[in-house]
Order: C-alpha cells, then sequence, then structure tokens
C-alpha cells in the first residue's frame, strides 16, 4: 500500500483542508507514513498570509527534495494558499516539484498523481469552481478518536480589506447548502465529535445558496439586518441535539448582527468565547485597511457579545506597523485591547501581500518600530490574560477533554467553554477523554490552567439547550 506525507502550516482553514486530503487519499488506497522518509507522496499545503510562510514553504521543499530524489517514482505535490497565488511561477521557483494544486482543487489529487505515475510532466491545477464550488464533507477519523472537527460552511471573501491577499488566493465567497452542513454535524457527532467548529474567511457572512443576501452585505454601520448565519446556528442546536459545543472563526465584525447577538444569549451549545479580528484601534488606519467599521462601533459589538453572555471573553488578530501607523495610532490600538479586555491576540507585523492595494500606500514602517509594537502589544495583552487566569483559581469550569496532555503522563487536556486550555488530574484509573467534566482550578501557567475532576460523578448535565434571551432579537448591537 502507498504511503503519503502532509505538512501542514496556517490558518483552521488549513487544517481542514489537510484532513480532507488524507480522507481523499485514503479512499483512493493510500495509508499515512511515520516518516516523509518513507513516503510515496509528499504534500506541502501553505499558507500566504504572511511573507514568511512563503520562505518555509521553499525550505521545507529543499528538505523534502532528498527524500524524493532518494526514491524513484516518489511524488512532490504542494497545495494551500501559496499554490493558488504561485501557480506556475512556483514550478519555475522548484522544478523539482511534480503537482502545484489550489485548494478548490483537492478532489482532483488522486487523478493528477496517476498522471503523473504515467509519465505526465509537472502539473498545475488552481482553478475556483464559481458555479459550482467543492465542499469536501468531513468524516470521523478512521484511527483514532476525534473530540473536536472543522466544518465548512463558506469560503473566500468580498471584504477587500487592503492587506489581505485572501480573496486572491481563494476567491469570492461561496456558500454551502444548511442541509449538508447540518448533515455533516450530525455524522460526525454519531462518530464521537463533541464539538464542531465551523470555518469560514467571514464565517458569519454565511446564507443559503442563491438567497438574496444584499441586505445583509450591505448593512451600514451598527443597523441590524437579518442574520442567516445565527438562522443556521439554531438550526444546529435544534436538529444535532448531542453536539456539546459549537464554535466558529473567523468571524468579520461587520457581520456582528443583532440575531446572532442573540443567539448567543440564547443557545447554551455556543461557548463563552468569541474570536474577533480587529487589525487596529485606530479609525484612521481602519479606513485605510478598508475595514468598513470604527473602533467604537467594534466596542459595541463586543459589549453586546458580552451582555447578551455574561462571563463572555474576546480574543482577536492584530496587525502592527502598517503602512503609516503612527505613535499615535499604535496607542489607539492599545487603549482598545485595554477597553475590550482581551485575554488573548494573534499578533504580527504587517507583511506586504502580492495584488494588495496596501502596497500602493507606501509611507513603510520601519522594523525596528514594528518588533517594539508588537512586543509592547503581547506584553499588555499577556498582562490581561494572566490577570484572567489567577482570577479562575479556586473555581469550577466545565472542561471538554480531548485527550493526554502533551508530554505528561497521567494528566488529561481540554478546553473550557472560555477557550482556556486547562491540564487536568481525573480520578485514578478513568479516562475521561471526550467527555464534558467539572474541574476545580488550583492553578494559572502562563497560557494555560491546572486543575482537578471533583471526582467520577464530574459529569456534567447538559441541561436545557436554550434559555431566554437577555436580548430581544431586535435589541441594537
Amino acid at each position: 500500500m502507498k504511503q503519503y506525507f502532509v505538512q501542514t502550516f496556517g490558518c483552521q482553514m488549513n487544517v481542514h483542508d489537510s484532513r480532507r486530503i488524507e480522507e481523499v487519499l485514503r479512499a483512493s488506497g493510500y495509508r499515512e507514513a511515520s516518516e516523509p522518509a518513507l513516503a510515496d507522496l509528499l504534500l506541502v499545503n501553505t499558507c500566504s498570509v504572511r511573507e514568511k510562510a512563503e520562505h518555509k514553504l521553499m525550505s521545507l521543499l529543499g528538505t523534502f527534495r532528498p527524500f524524493k530524489e532518494a526514491q524513484r517514482g516518489t511524488i512532490l505535490a504542494v497545495t494551500g494558499c501559496v499554490a493558488q497565488q504561485e501557480g506556475e511561477r512556483l514550478l519555475r521557483k522548484a522544478p523539482f516539484v511534480d503537482i502545484v494544486l489550489g485548494p478548490d482543487n483537492i478532489p482532483e489529487l488522486p487523478a493528477l498523481i496517476r498522471q503523473v505515475e504515467h509519465g505526465a510532466p509537472p502539473i498545475t491545477r488552481t482553478v475556483f469552481d464559481m458555479d459550482d464550488p467543492q465542499f469536501l464533507r468531513a468524516k470521523p477519523h478512521a484511527d483514532r478518536r476525534e473530540v473536536t472537527a472543522y466544518v465548512t460552511v463558506m469560503k473566500g471573501c468580498d471584504e477587500r480589506c487592503t492587506f489581505c491577499i485572501v480573496p486572491y488566493t481563494r476567491g469570492s465567497e461561496r456558500y454551502r447548502p444548511a442541509d449538508q452542513i447540518v448533515g455533516e454535524i450530525r455524522d460526525l457527532v454519531q462518530g464521537g465529535v463533541r464539538e464542531v467548529t465551523l470555518l469560514g474567511q467571514t464565517v458569519n457572512s454565511w446564507h443559503e445558496p442563491g438567497a438574496d443576501a444584499e441586505a445583509s452585505k450591505s448593512e451600514s454601520r451598527l443597523a441590524a439586518s437579518t442574520s442567516r448565519f445565527a438562522g443556521l446556528l439554531r438550526r444546529i442546536a435544534e436538529e444535532v441535539p448531542d453536539l456539546w459545543r459549537l464554535r466558529y472563526t473567523s468571524p468579520h465584525p461587520r457581520h456582528i448582527t443583532a440575531e446572532l447577538v442573540a443567539a448567543h444569549a440564547d443557545l447554551r451549545v455556543l461557548p463563552s468565547h468569541v474570536h474577533l479580528p480587529v487589525q487596529s484601534g485606530s479609525d484612521r488606519l481602519l479606513r485605510r485597511m478598508a475595514r468598513r467599521y470604527t473602533a467604537e462601533e467594534y466596542i459595541a459589538r463586543t459589549d453586546a457579545l458580552k451582555q447578551a453572555k455574561p462571563g463572555l471573553t474576546l480574543s482577536a488578530d492584530f496587525i502592527v506597523g502598517f503602512p503609516g501607523e503612527s505613535d499615535e495610532d499604535f496607542e489607539q490600538t492599545l487603549e482598545l485591547v485595554r477597553r475590550v479586555g482581551f485575554v488573548a491576540a494573534f499578533a504580527f507585523k504587517y507583511s506586504p501581500r502580492p495584488y494588495t492595494p496596501a502596497l500602493k500606500l507606501g509611507d513603510e514602517v520601519s522594523e525596528e518600530v514594528k518588533d517594539d509594537r508588537l512586543a509592547r502589544l503581547f506584553a499588555l495583552v499577556e498582562t490581561q490574560q494572566q490577570a484572567h487566569l489567577r482570577s479562575l483559581v479556586g473555581q469550577n469550569v466545565q472542561v471538554l477533554v480531548e485527550g493526554p496532555s502533551p508530554g505528561d503522563t497521567g494528566r488529561f487536556a481540554g478546553r473550557s467553554e472560555r477557550n482556556e486550555i486547562v491540564h487536568l488530574i481525573a480520578p485514578e484509573g478513568h479516562d475521561p477523554t471526550g467527555e464534558l467534566v467539572t474541574v476545580t482550578i488550583d492553578e494559572p501557567f502562563r497560557h494555560s490552567l491546572s486543575g482537578y475532576m471533583t471526582g467520577a460523578e464530574g459529569l456534567v448535565d447538559r441541561g436545557p439547550r436554550m434559555r431566554l434571551s437577555v436580548l430581544g432579537a431586535g435589541g441594537a448591537v
């Protein structure tokens, strides 16, 4: 039986794509190799959001090249956003690559492999099918228990932020029918999955394919519009009652509507955490980035979410050193961090990307200034995170246990409903993997928590899946 080895880097969508690649390959008779030297197919699934990711790809291809040359017939493939971005150019940079495959073309991989095996020259396949987008269906893993899983609800992006290459590498927005989404989640839950994260570049802009979404897309400022996405969340909660947690990433602040806020108030299956990218706290920079909201509007929406679900925590994405960012702009970002109270953040230095409007802005910020601002931003967020983690000592939290803690025999790890990582001690002889348990927190670590189950009776009573909303559906956000 032929073997494959997949190396993945990038966002959750890339992780999800790699799982779909594995399923396609397994259906074609492949099995996973324990190391690249044993593989008949080496595949790198790439990210292109930042320039360093492309450098990482070229370095990894250099690492894989000797494995390909040492074993006749080994195929080397590149997929993901860099493959989509570079296409034929990637073959000129690395002529030993056999297949360059865009994210939309994953189902074609087995056929392309057969072409290469029969002597075809290197192949590039990077085509968006806008009329019939392919959404590969996630299935329970054949070889291991999975407690959490990703499900794609849409792909592509219509926002056109000036710094972002995603519309070029992932295309315009395409949406998946609700029936398919609900059916896939139901199958995953029947296979043992207890938490699902809905994926999309702007996940909360989802609507039923073919439905008129102009009202939602043209939403102005804080006006409440009809949220098809909120309806999808309610349908999942109602039709898949054995799903314990339902997360989504990454939402766009423009589509945090009154209906979506009300869903957080009503649906117990939605955990008390939202990751909501903001990028900057400066209105001047937000306009330059074409984000189409102000810092005040962002704060109003996060306040509404916290009011709807008391105890809800927030994390965000930030870019420092965007062209033209002044000291005052950056100070406004720090003030936003304090005001919202983020307990975690993904922050990066601005990286010029091909085909993006920001390339024409000029006003470059020096690398030294970027480094300083990034360090200050991380320091502030970490201070807030540490204060939050310390506040949980002595409290009982609900943890969905995902499995043994890495490298820590005898402990298990999972996440709280606020998304804190919790390392816990279970009663002797009890494996709580896949269970939702009560854990008493006894110690904060730098980015996680330690605790112990309150005994074998720590299984949490799920209780009612709906509760009375603290906001009416028409409440302002």
